[in-house]
């Protein structure tokens, strides 16, 4: 499985913006996906993630509840992050990746995650 994320761009605070995750693999469908997320001299936050359409409970962090949502398309075989009312904070480069296990539950561990897609910059001015 092969990943690439796109739809990072400069937004004021209290925009949206929705980014994208295209995969190749027709197993894409049925991986569990998520969304984390990096600043310089930080760990790796997790964002959010989806189980495959009709599985189990889609989680988000803490830090994104309530304004960011995952939606995934298994025609265009992509996961999107929606991101509303943007914050300062949000600013870091977004990584989207799948889960190994099939029809598995979310993950927020990101050894969980073996396919990585490149991160796509967002950055969010006040």
């Amino acid at each position: 499985v092969q990943l690439q994320a796109s739809g990072g761009g400069l937004v004021q605070a209290g925009d949206s913006l929705r980014l994208s995750c295209a995969a190749s693999g027709p197993t894409f469908k049925i991986l569990p996906v998520g969304w984390s997320r990096q600043t310089p001299g930080k760990e790796r936050e997790f964002v959010g993630g989806s189980p495959y359409i009709g599985g189990g409970r889609t989680l988000y962090g803490d830090s994104v509840q309530g304004r960011f949502s995952i939606s995934r398309d298994n025609v265009k075989n992509t996961a999107y992050l929606q991101m509303n009312n943007v914050k300062p904070e949000d600013t870091a480069v977004y990584y989207c990746a799948a889960q190994v296990q099939r029809y598995g539950n979310v993950s927020p561990r990101a050894r969980d995650y073996r396919y990585w897609g490149q991160g796509t910059l967002v950055t969010v001015s006040s």
